[in-house]
């Protein structure tokens, strides 16, 4: 019998080994993870010139440590003037986001500039691997940080339910909003942590009242009403609106709304139009665009061109 050599791209049994041991490395825990980063860095490199600045941001940023390791954290990583941490709990959380806003507020003003920080945080499910963290509370966190003005923290009401009863009592309820990646509005909390005046300027910038508003879209004999769900348009069947012109994607675009906004977003080869009622066409590749008022899309080609096949929208709210 000829010798069998076996084929190169099957791994050893010192590469199974590895990746035995890679996976056993990779562990699902629930953490709260919390964003914080430096309000304004922009504007202090701009003021002091990069080496004061960075020493300012830094400084801030030692304070950020230390406040997470005194309640049990640890930095998953530094990103310019932001940290990304875990914590194990939500209280150990809630608690951190608290102190750290004390510590900078602490910090002495250069030449009459004081610094602050923005914080967000959530609790759920994640995945570490390799010091790293992973998955959808991750994106959530940063999402609330998105959200947050310099001297706030934001929350969810997920991780608002796993706090203890008294620091429930230092939260407020902001709005449930849309937010990008989730298909349901979040509920959105702020951890209250200083009194008067200030607090309600600063949660004024982010509450909003969501307005009842109507998408009407319309495909040859074919109409579709959404008041919040999501719709995706493409030559694919499985598509909410199918689209039989060969210059469509598969699944050309999507249409999603963000608390009283309709967006359409473009994720196609050739492009999408746009043409609203009486004003020019606007093309969108990979880019998103509000819709507003009344017009026309088209996939792939101008909505002017003869015999395009295109969805007429209007908005009534």
């Amino acid at each position: 019998m000829a010798n069998y050599d076996p084929p190169s791209n099957i791994p050893s049994d010192t590469d199974l080994a590895g990746i035995a041991q890679a996976t056993s490395a990779r562990t699902n825990v629930v953490r709260a993870v919390l964003f914080a980063d430096v309000v304004g860095s922009t504007r202090l490199y701009e003021t002091f010139g990069d080496d004061q600045a960075k020493q300012m941001i830094d400084e801030c940023l030692v304070a950020l440590t230390a406040v997470v390791l005194q309640y049990g954290g640890r930095v998953v990583k530094t990103i310019g003037d932001e940290i990304m941490c875990v914590l194990p709990s939500a209280d150990n959380g809630c608690l951190a986001a608290t102190d750290m806003h004390q510590k900078i507020v602490a910090l002495p003003m250069v030449s009459g500039v004081k610094r602050s920080v923005r914080i967000g945080f959530h609790y759920g499910a994640v995945i570490e691997e390799n010091n790293d963290v992973f998955g959808d509370t991750v994106n959530l966190a940063a999402r609330m940080a998105g959200l947050a003005k310099g001297m706030q923290i934001i929350t969810t009401g997920t991780t608002v339910t796993g706090l203890s009863p008294m620091l429930q009592l230092s939260t407020r309820s902001i709005a449930a909003l849309s937010i990008k990646g989730k298909g349901d509005e979040v509920d959105v909390r702020e951890v209250i942590w200083q009194g008067g005046e200030e607090l309600t300027m600063t949660t004024a910038s982010i509450a909003v009242t969501t307005k009842p508003v109507t998408l009407y879209l319309e495909h040859g004999t074919q109409t579709w009403e959404l008041d919040r769900d999501g719709i995706v348009i493409g030559r694919d069947a499985q598509c909410n609106i199918v689209i039989a012109d060969r210059n469509a994607s598969r699944q050309h675009a999507r249409i999603e709304r963000r608390r009283d906004k309709f967006f359409l977003v473009d994720q196609s080869t050739n492009g999408t139009f746009v043409a609203f009622a009486n004003a020019p066409e606007v093309v969108l590749r990979r880019e998103e665009l509000m819709l507003r008022g009344s017009g026309r899309i088209g996939f792939g080609h101008s909505v002017e061109l003869p015999d395009t096949e295109t969805v007429a929208f209007t908005l009534r709210g």
